[in-house]
């Protein structure tokens, strides 16, 4: 498990950032943010440096559409190998 967007790199993570700003503001009812793209993680490590916390990510990051400091950050760890499967079928 990666805890550092260097060890992320290394492993070959993806990362993707999304607005989570909501529909509503206060009471009022607003159009909700649909911002989602795909970070690039090299970016990172070169902007702050190997040892940054992926925990603290999410709390570095604003939309830039709508300025929102509320975004979701999502780690997508490289597909690890399925277990291998039994090729006999299952009686009952």
């Amino acid at each position: 498990m990666a805890e550092t967007i260097g060890e992320a790199m290394d492993a070959g993570w993806e990362i993707s950032a999304r607005c989570a700003w909501g529909r509503r503001e206060g009471l009022k009812s607003v159009r909700e943010c649909l911002w989602k793209h795909k970070l690039d993680i090299v970016t990172l490590v070169a902007t702050r440096g190997r040892d940054f916390p992926l925990a603290m990510l999410s709390q570095r990051m604003r939309c830039p559409v709508c300025g929102s400091r509320r975004v979701a950050i999502a780690y997508l760890p490289k597909d690890t190998p399925r277990a291998m499967t039994m090729s006999r079928s299952v009686k009952w």
